[in-house]
């Protein structure tokens, strides 16, 4: 895959992303690839930041919560917000291939589509945002 498949990746993400990044008062992208094999877009405000990754070698995207707190960063994927949330009953409501643009642009709607749901959870109380990474599994 490599540069063009992260190309795709960006622009993807910005169509996608965008109008629910201005709505929301995030910033960005911020773009990166590495040699290690995975594309990062991010968007942030306050201490909250979303990172979209697309990683090469499993052909895969997912979307990470990330939270700044007192002792560090700690985040979490969407899917497991959304259901330590309860806006959503289980795993398995999104899609993370992307073995081609069509699988890509699929994943990554369904996991905007969470980051919409869970955001209001995450943008509000810094403590029940923290409560809710903890909850969905933080690292």
């Amino acid at each position: 895959m490599g540069v063009p498949a992260a190309k795709v990746f960006f622009a993807e993400v910005r169509a996608l992303f965008a109008e629910a990044a201005e709505r929301r008062g995030l910033e960005g992208p911020g773009e990166r690839r590495s040699d290690l094999l995975l594309a990062t877009s991010c968007y942030s405000s306050g201490g909250l930041t979303y990172e979209f990754y697309f990683e090469w070698f499993e052909v895969h995207v997912r979307v990470s919560a990330v939270l700044e707190t007192e002792t560090g960063k700690i985040k979490a994927n969407v899917e497991q917000l959304a259901i330590a949330a309860g806006v959503v009953e289980k795993r398995g409501g999104v899609s993370f291939s992307a073995r081609n643009q069509k699988q890509m642009k699929k994943s990554l709607e369904g996991q905007v589509r969470y980051v919409e749901l869970v955001h209001p959870f995450l943008s509000g109380d810094r403590e029940a945002a923290e409560e809710l990474i903890r909850k969905a599994g933080a690292r």
